[in-house]
């Protein structure tokens, strides 16, 4: 089953990147590279979070669209990207998710497998 993994910054790890920001790299890249290793990562994007923020387009039942700066839904969190991992189950999914040595929250979603 493949699952995304879906990384959300918090305050926490946006300090620790400001912090000591190849020392987070480095946690990171031996994360990805045990999931590639053990044959788990089907693939997988950073986006960026520091030096342009999302625009967020709505469009409505009539065909108009509505265009505002920011992300879809505000918070203290921020979508930083994600990961697709293929996996025997959801707690599989979930322990990946868990593994994760850096401060993100992390939101697993089941990939839809078309008929």
């Amino acid at each position: 089953m493949k699952f995304a993994l879906v990384i959300f910054e918090t305050d926490a790890s946006r300090r620790r990147i400001q912090d000591d920001r190849e020392a987070y790299r480095k946690e990171y890249e031996t994360w990805i590279g045990t999931l590639a290793a053990d044959g788990k990562l089907v693939g997988g994007e950073a986006l960026e979070t520091e030096r342009q923020g999302p625009v967020t387009v709505r469009t409505g039942l009539d065909g108009a669209s509505e265009v505002t700066e920011g992300p879809a839904y505000g918070g203290k969190e921020t979508l930083g990207g994600w990961f697709l991992v293929e996996v025997a189950d959801r707690a599989e999914a979930v322990e990946l998710a868990r593994s994760l040595p850096t401060p993100e929250t992390i939101e697993v979603r089941p990939v839809l497998e078309s008929a």
